[in-house]
C-alpha cells in the first residue's frame, strides 16, 4: 500500500482568456492527483487527509473511491472545501490563487497508526504549509521515516500562500532527515534555495528534479547524476503534470521493489533511465489533455508489434 497524505481541494479553471472567463470547477490538489494517478496506474493505495461534508468533498471522494484508492483514512468535516483559481499562461504553465480560509482540509490531525501494509508515503503542496493541518503531517511524516517507512517529498511550491519565506526555507531543510525520494521542480528548487547536492547531504537517497519539456534528472546520494529528455507533446495545460511524475516514481519504484534506501541506490543508470522515461511519459499524457487528468497503465504500455 502507498498512502497519499495531504490535501483534497478544487480548481476553479478559467474556460477563455481575461479575468472574468468563466470558471469550471475540477478536481484537484497535489496529494489528491498523486493518489488518483497511482490508483490508475494499479498500485494499491490510500488517501488520507480531511474531507468537507459539502458537495466538493463528496465529489472528491467519489474520484478517489472510482478509482481504486483506500479512504478508510479520510477524515471529515463540516467546514467548506478548499478553492484553487487557476490562471493558465499561453504555454500551458498554471498558477493559483487559494481560498483557503476556515476550510476543512487544515484542519486535519495526525492519525493513530498507518494502515496495515503502508509501503511508502508521500507528502507534499499546501497540506505542509496551513497550519494547524501542516504540524500534523509533518509529525506524520517523521513517524513514518522512524519506523522505517519509505517517504518521498513534493514541496510543490505555492508562494502565495506562504506568509514567511525564510521560515518556510528553514522548515523544509528540517524535513530533509526524514525524507527518502525528494521530488521538485526546477521553479521549486529556485525558490528554496541551496542544491541537489546540499539536500542529499541532508537525509534524502536520491532527488528528482523536473524540468517541465526538458526531461527529469535525478541526483543519488552515491554521487550519480542521470537524465531523461522529456516526452514532446501538444501541450493543453500543465495541472497535475508534476502529481502524476510523483505516482508515476513511487508506482515504478513499487513495481521494482524499490521503495527503500537501498532499492534506490541499487537501480543504476538502467534503472533509472527506465523510471525517469517512464514518469516522462506519463506527465506528457497528462499535459495532453485539459486539468488533471492522468493516464492509466493502459496507456503507458508500449504499442504491440
Amino acid at each position: 500500500m502507498i498512502v497519499v497524505a495531504g490535501e483534497a481541494l478544487i480548481d476553479l479553471v478559467p474556460q477563455g482568456a481575461g479575468a472574468l472567463a468563466a470558471l469550471t470547477p475540477a478536481l484537484g490538489g497535489g496529494p489528491f492527483n498523486t493518489a488518483v494517478a497511482l490508483g490508475r496506474l494499479g498500485s494499491p493505495t490510500a488517501f488520507c487527509s480531511r474531507v468537507s461534508r459539502d458537495a466538493f468533498g463528496e465529489a472528491l471522494l467519489e474520484r478517489l473511491q472510482a478509482t481504486g484508492v483506500d479512504v478508510s483514512s479520510v477524515q471529515r468535516g463540516v467546514e467548506p472545501t478548499t478553492l484553487a483559481v487557476a490562471t493558465v499562461g499561453t504555454d500551458g504553465s498554471a498558477a493559483y490563487s487559494f481560498y483557503v480560509e476556515g476550510t476543512a482540509d487544515r484542519l486535519f490531525t495526525q492519525p493513530k497508526a498507518l494502515l496495515a501494509g503502508t509501503r511508502a508515503v508521500s507528502f507534499g503542496t499546501c497540506s505542509l504549509v496551513l497550519e494547524p493541518g501542516a504540524s500534523a503531517y509533518e509529525a506524520m511524516m517523521r513517524d513514518a521515516s522512524v519506523r522505517g517507512v519509505f517517504t518521498a517529498l513534493d514541496p510543490n511550491i505555492r508562494a502565495g500562500l506562504i506568509p514567511d519565506a525564510d521560515a518556510y526555507r528553514a522548515r523544509f531543510r528540517s524535513w530533509l532527515p526524514s525524507v527518502s525520494l525528494l521530488k521538485l521542480s526546477a521553479e521549486d528548487a529556485e525558490w528554496l534555495g541551496g542544491s541537489p547536492r546540499e539536500w542529499l547531504a541532508a537525509g534524502p537517497a536520491a532527488v528528482v528534479v523536473t524540468r517541465g519539456g526538458d526531461g527529469l534528472t535525478v541526483f543519488t546520494r552515491e554521487g550519480a547524476e542521470y537524465a531523461v529528455p522529456g516526452e514532446r507533446v501538444g501541450v493543453v495545460d500543465t495541472i497535475g503534470a508534476g502529481d502524476t511524475v510523483n505516482a508515476a516514481l513511487l508506482h515504478g519504484l513499487a513495481e521494482r521493489d524499490a521503495l527503500s534506501v537501498e532499492g534506490l541506490a541499487a537501480l543504476g543508470a538502467e534503472g533509472w533511465a527506465s523510471l525517469l522515461g517512464f514518469a516522462a511519459r506519463a506527465a506528457a499524457i497528462t499535459c495532453s489533455r485539459a486539468g488533471a487528468e492522468p493516464p492509466y497503465a493502459h496507456e503507458l504500455e508500449p504499442p504491440a508489434l
